[in-house]
């Protein structure tokens, strides 16, 4: 993967999006996901055989994608490189979410701008995994701004960080393994075991990510004129006090750029889950808050890609 090469994925993740008439490999990841489950579940039903067959998944899947990509692609760039380039740019610009991302949280804010508190919740439910059937604008917003800065890590910083020191094959198995987590990482009856160590795999894929996109974060909140010292305070004091070893810092980063809480009490499949408060409620958590978030999303986008190239051009004179 080149330099040129990210940079073009970007503006077409800028430019198109992710419209649902293009065949994307996360679609093709779910299915093969969902076929491996059922398969699974025929094989074993135990605690111990669900955990084995769940690990069994989380790390053939992933590899399998990576070494599908890597082989197509090398067979693509045999009859012709530019036909490999093409290949390149248009499986990295499948990896990224800025603008589809930026457009659903788009569609929340303008409903409750419209007062269609419903519709917001309608759509909001289509990017969180949070029962949103009763919530407020508040906490719809407070949902909106968390998924965003959540996103930011997953959608758009971790797949460039693969891009950069893998290329697409390990961009493609990153998006594999959050694939798996997104399906099976939950801690309910049905995915205690088999979805553990994908749970765990994703925990450890995004490790680093999500620490550099609270320091892009931080970056960006100094150029748009954001608090980027509140950003840093955050970080250090909230960012590790949540039950995901790696959401709290994208959050934190968010919350204290912007000067805003998030966190508190969410409900899951009817269960109710209280989280630890990141940043300090100094503003009020209305629809206005989107153009700064929506700011801070497109600067941290635009920085993490240059990061990106960056990391490529030095590993290639390495």
């Amino acid at each position: 993967m080149t330099s040129t090469q990210i940079l073009f994925a970007y503006a077409g993740d800028l430019v198109f999006g992710d419209p649902l008439w293009l065949p994307h490999p996360v679609r093709g990841i779910g299915f093969l996901a969902s076929a491996s489950e059922k398969l699974c579940r025929r094989i074993g039903s135990s605690p111990r055989q669900l955990l084995l067959l769940g690990l069994l998944t989380a790390v053939l899947i992933p590899s399998a994608t990576g070494a599908v990509t890597w082989l197509l692609l090398k067979e693509v760039a045999r009859l012709s490189s530019l036909a490999g380039t093409i290949a390149s740019v248009i499986l990295a610009y499948t990896v990224l979410s800025v603008r589809s991302l930026d457009g659903a949280a788009q569609v929340v804010v303008n409903h409750l701008k419209h007062a269609r508190i419903a519709e917001a919740r309608a759509a909001l439910g289509m990017i969180v995994g949070r029962d949103t059937r009763t919530l407020d604008e508040t906490e719809i917003i407070r949902a909106t701004i968390e998924t965003v800065a959540e996103n930011t890590s997953d959608g758009i910083v971790a797949p460039l960080f693969y891009l950069a020191i893998g290329g697409v094959p390990a961009a493609i198995a990153y998006k594999a393994i959050n694939t798996l987590d997104s399906m099976f990482g939950y801690k309910d009856e049905r995915y205690l075991y088999f979805g553990r160590a994908s749970a765990r795999l994703d925990d450890l894929a995004n490790y680093l990510p999500a620490r550099l996109t609270a320091v892009l974060v931080t970056v960006s909140a100094f150029f748009l004129g954001l608090s980027w010292r509140k950003a840093i305070k955050i970080v250090l004091r909230d960012a590790r006090s949540q039950p995901s070893p790696n959401a709290g810092f994208p959050e934190a980063a968010y919350a204290g750029a912007l000067r805003i809480r998030l966190g508190g009490s969410n409900v899951y499949g009817g269960r109710a889950v209280q989280k630890a408060y990141l940043g300090d409620a100094e503003r009020s958590l209305t629809a206005g808050l989107q153009t700064m978030v929506r700011r801070l999303l497109y600067a941290t986008s635009t920085l993490s890609v240059g990061v990106a190239m960056a990391g490529v051009a030095i590993l290639h004179k390495l």
